[in-house]
């Protein structure tokens, strides 16, 4: 392989990554509300995009399709 080098490198470093991660996560554990919270904050980020995709979508199947009825 042309990369393997940082391929390898990339690899040790994402796993030793997820270690401390897992490590941080036994130290503080979640609160109560926190799962609700991340649900609300990832609602609040990705809806708003998947309605200017559909919108976009809409609007070149009206432009492509329908727009001549």
């Amino acid at each position: 392989m042309f990369f393997q080098k940082k391929l390898k490198r990339v690899l040790t470093n994402q796993k030793e990554a997820e270690k401390r991660f897992e490590e941080t996560l036994k130290e503080a554990p979640l609160e109560k509300n926190d799962r609700l919270a991340m649900i609300l904050a990832a609602l609040i980020v990705f809806i708003p995009a998947l309605l200017v995709v559909f919108a976009v979508f809409a609007a070149v199947l009206y432009f492509f399709f329908f727009r001549y009825f």
